[in-house]
């Protein structure tokens, strides 16, 4: 799929602040999960993310204009990339750690968004790519082997998690392919809002039942304002600007992006929660990163490398 070079480098502007609030939302969440339902802890954070994007909306010029057509359309994929990523995201979080989801989620986004495109025969299936997609599955198969590695004993609670983390991957892949075509004719806060608004009510479904269950007095401050953050930053700020800066390049162009999020989560999983991994898990992060970017870029990433390498030298000759 060709790429709409309009913007300059603003839309990877966009999408790497995108993926700074990403990397931070998977540590924010886990705290959240701490002391409330998973299912209550996503309908808390995106019913007041469609708040904030409703209030942006009504107060920009022109918002006066309204299409179900538009609804429709934006709904349909805000209840996979907002309602059924945000499901499998939190519920993820209850069961694994957040580090977990660091790896999986940003690195096999691309992967199975490349997958798609080589399936449908949009994009070509070049022997660089299928090389990285080996890889990338190898890398993936072996960082679930090391879930409980260590000396630390099998955990059969946390490989659930690790798998929920990758049906969340699927749906963000698939949301980034679907969302494109929704951009088409549609302004960026617009489909967002519109998005959000229908996966939240989703979310809102799902969690009903829990909330008489739910310990409100005990909920701490602490959760109280990564919520808040959660509400304003890692959704409706980056999910807007998701938008901005997939209207501008391809969808695997876009989750590519996404590599950026596991160094991001990592850090922050490691100095507020004190989360770690196996090494197993460290050597297959590593492989199925190395397999994802061969994947994804056709290895034009290693090639070019290798290229400016050689005329450095052919200089100094």
């Amino acid at each position: 799929m060709p790429e709409q070079h309009d913007g300059g480098v603003a839309p990877y502007s966009y999408l790497l602040i995108t993926m700074v609030l990403f990397g931070a939302a998977f540590t924010s969440s886990k705290v959240v999960v701490g002391e409330l339902p998973h299912e209550v802890a996503a309908c808390l954070r995106f019913g007041a993310g469609a708040v904030i994007l409703v209030v942006l909306l009504c107060v920009r010029p022109g918002s006066a204009r309204f299409s179900w057509r538009d609804l429709a359309r934006a709904g349909l994929v805000g209840l996979v990339g907002v309602f059924a990523y945000n499901f499998f995201f939190f519920w993820g979080l209850s069961l694994a750690p957040a580090i977990d989801g660091t790896i999986i989620v940003p690195v096999l986004s691309p992967v199975l968004t490349t997958l798609y495109f080589l399936v449908t025969r949009k994009e070509s299936a070049s022997g660089a790519r299928i090389a990285g997609l080996v890889l990338g599955i190898a890398g993936s198969v072996v960082f679930f082997v090391g879930v409980g590695g260590g000396g630390t004993g099998f955990s059969g609670t946390r490989l659930a998690g690790d798998f929920v983390y990758l049906a969340g991957a699927a749906c963000w892949a698939s949301y980034s392919i679907a969302s494109k075509k929704v951009l088409s004719g549609m302004e960026p806060l617009r489909a967002t809002t519109y998005a959000t608004g229908v996966g939240a009510l989703a979310l809102v479904l799902v969690a009903i039942p829990s909330f008489s269950g739910t310990e409100w007095t005990s909920v701490s401050t602490l959760t109280w304002g990564n919520l808040v953050f959660l509400a304003i930053g890692p959704t409706a700020i980056a999910y807007l600007f998701y938008y901005r800066g997939l209207r501008a390049v391809s969808p695997v162009t876009a989750t590519i992006t996404m590599f950026a999020v596991p160094l991001f989560g990592t850090v922050t999983s490691v100095v507020f929660l004190g989360e770690s991994f196996t090494t197993v898990q460290i050597a297959g992060a590593v492989i199925t990163v190395v397999g994802a970017l061969l994947a994804v870029t056709q290895g034009k990433i290693f090639t070019s490398s290798d290229r400016k390498t050689s005329e450095r030298k052919k200089v100094q000759r």
